[in-house]
């Protein structure tokens, strides 16, 4: 059996709204969820909006409290990447700053060390020295989304949770990225969630992948042989729809 990375067994959460005199609401998002992912594994999340891949993937991450199940993480804390990293980039600094960041949260005290390590690391998501002297604003969006993955991998995760990580991006730009992440788990084994509203994509890049909808699993399995014999008609729509696009 391969080794697995992270195991989630009948999970289930939701969200707790304030409503009117204070009265509070749990709506449930996600119910009886179970999957793994192995080592070195891509494993792709698909379904339409509102199905629950967002609040899934916060599950994973530990942002928000299962009401049932549990999460299993066997590697270090899962990092994220972001469909549009701009957001979670702070504009004051430049990239070599923002990129010694997590360095200095886990406490690597040598300038010296910090540098080195983020030179390296730019250099395995190709991203040239005078990237690292721009600031977030003046970089393109491949860039950008460069900067977010070298940042998770600064980190030392053994998963990283990717959220339409190419959405934003023209073909081109999409293509390197997609490349870029397959090159990562090859050279580093390091798995991925892909989260993506894209089939054409999670064809291209995925092991495997779960199809959710209405907050549960209905289909899963290895990602060419699922979208050559779906079995369920929410799949079977889903690719039907791919195709027209």
């Amino acid at each position: 059996m391969s080794e697995l990375v992270l195991n989630v067994k009948d999970l289930s959460a939701g969200y707790t709204t304030h409503g009117l005199f204070g009265r509070k609401t749990y709506k449930e998002v996600i119910k009886d969820v179970s999957f793994s992912i192995a080592k070195g594994e891509i494993l792709g999340l698909v379904g339409g909006s509102g199905t629950g891949k967002t609040t899934l993937a916060k599950a994973v991450l530990g942002l928000i409290k299962p009401e049932k199940g549990v999460v299993e993480s066997f590697t270090k804390k899962p990092q994220m990447i972001f469909q549009d990293p701009l957001s979670s980039l702070n504009p004051a600094f430049t990239i070599q700053r923002v990129l010694e960041e997590p360095l200095i949260l886990r406490g690597i005290a040598s300038k010296t060390e910090r540098e080195e390590r983020v030179r390296e690391t730019a250099g395995k998501v190709r991203l040239g020295e005078s990237s690292l002297r721009s600031r977030p604003s003046e970089l393109s969006g491949g860039q950008r989304q460069r900067v977010s993955i070298a940042s998770a991998l600064l980190c030392d995760p053994g998963l990283i949770v990717a959220d339409e990580p190419v959405s934003a991006l023209d073909v081109t730009i999409e293509a390197e990225i997609l490349e870029l992440i397959s090159e990562l788990r090859r050279d580093t084994g390091i798995s991925f969630l892909f989260i993506s509203h894209d089939l054409n994509v999670i064809y291209k890049i995925c092991d495997r992948v779960i199809v959710m909808n209405n907050g549960m699993i209905i289909e899963e399995g290895e990602t060419r042989k699922l979208f050559r014999s779906p079995e369920n008609r929410y799949t079977k729509a889903l690719l039907s729809a791919a195709l027209e696009t």
